[in-house]
């Protein structure tokens, strides 16, 4: 028997709106659920944005203050795409108030805010998923169990890139994503947690970490009113960028492996050029998030000028086959947030955690604190 479950959307900016995108997706490409969402309210401060939301989408209700969500007893589980500065009170709140949330990276500014709204999960007993999409991708799916089964022997290194141009342009807008006290950590909260959130999903926990950080765009124009995504500005006043552009991390696993993650936003000429290579003692593996279907693999006896091969991923890698009926059939970025929404809408019917979690969060968050700290201090730093 198929249910409905009344869900929310806090924040409708564009991530907002690839949530609520999913929420609406989801029952196409997985049936088998035996419930299905219902969307009930969205809120947005920003003077006209969750109205125009209702009418696109067909929220019941659309509200300026996110407090009347919480509130609201037809909502059962709540969409958390806000600013980061907001999610540590959202999140708590919509637990303490009973409800299941899918909350983005990074959940809040802090290792310290991503155990507050772990916590208050826990406490409630709901349900916590979090938006670390790319472990999501059929190809990533595939590497794991390629990784986990021995196929290419005792992994020795890997390296983690996530190079981007979205904030390269030097009249991009100072908008809360450039504040310490708005948007906490620069490309570590938003780059940077996706590649400890890979890592870990591939390779297992991270030990030890030395990072280097920098701001290469130092001063930007405020903007004269509301925005979303990341629009320019010019003739505001100028103003201090106050998180880092760049950084790049050595990283020492438990396992003994080592690796590299490197993130920039303000990378000319990249876009969203996010991938990994890991190595081991008998082979390696390959994915461009840009190819998203495509794994290179290398596999065999030579070891020296050993060749590599393309695996096109199809039915039998993650979730590849709710989406297309065979190999080489692309899928999109959007397609791993519908997977996420599956995974957060499971969790909730079967209370039990699929897919990324907020302990998933915490150890992310954990990791680009550090990061800072080491930073900082220009001294290895231990995860412990």
């Amino acid at each position: 028997m198929v249910s409905t479950l009344g869900v929310a959307v806090v924040g409708f900016g564009w991530m907002g709106r690839v949530h609520t995108q999913a929420y609406v997706r989801v029952p196409h490409h997985f049936p088998q659920l035996s419930v299905r969402p219902e969307l009930v309210a969205v809120a947005d401060e920003v003077p006209g944005r969750a109205e125009e939301a209702a009418g696109q989408y067909g929220f019941a209700t659309a509200v300026h203050d996110w407090r009347e969500i919480a509130a609201d007893p037809r909502v059962r589980a709540v969409s958390i795409a806000a600013p980061n500065f907001l999610h540590r009170e959202i999140g708590v709140a919509m637990a303490e108030a009973g409800k299941h949330i899918w909350i983005e990276k990074p959940v809040g500014l802090t290792a310290e805010d991503a155990r507050a709204v772990a916590g208050a999960v826990a406490k409630a007993g709901v349900q916590g998923t979090v938006g670390f999409n790319y472990r999501n991708a059929p190809a990533v799916a595939a590497a794991r169990d390629l990784i986990a089964s021995g196929g290419i022997g005792t992994v020795t290194h890997v390296r983690i890139r996530l190079f981007s141009d979205y904030a390269a342009h030097p009249e991009g807008a100072l908008t809360w994503r450039y504040e310490r006290e708005r948007g906490g950590s620069g490309v570590l909260g938003d780059l940077a947690s996706h590649g400890v959130d890979l890592a870990r999903f591939l390779l297992g926990e991270i030990e030890s970490l030395a990072a280097d950080t920098a701001v290469f765009i130092p001063e930007r124009a405020r903007p004269a009113g509301a925005t979303a995504g990341h629009t320019r500005a010019t003739g505001g006043a100028p103003g201090p960028v106050e998180n880092e552009d760049y950084v790049n991390c050595l990283l020492r696993f438990a396992s003994g492996a080592r690796g590299v993650l490197e993130a920039c936003r303000v990378s000319v000429g990249e876009q969203n050029n996010y991938g990994f290579e890991v190595h081991g003692t008998e082979g390696a593996v390959f994915w461009d998030f840009r190819r998203m279907g495509e794994l290179g693999v290398s596999r065999g006896t030579a070891y020296q000028d050993q060749p590599v091969s393309t695996l096109y991923v199809g039915p039998g890698h993650g979730e590849y086959a709710a989406f297309q009926p065979g190999a080489a059939n692309s899928m999109g970025y959007d397609d791993l947030k519908v997977i996420e929404a599956y995974h957060f809408l499971r969790s909730v019917t079967e209370g039990t955690a699929y897919g990324a979690t907020l302990d998933d969060a915490v150890h992310s968050a954990a990791a680009l604190d550090a990061m800072s700290r080491s930073a900082d201090s220009r001294a290895w730093v231990d995860l412990g």
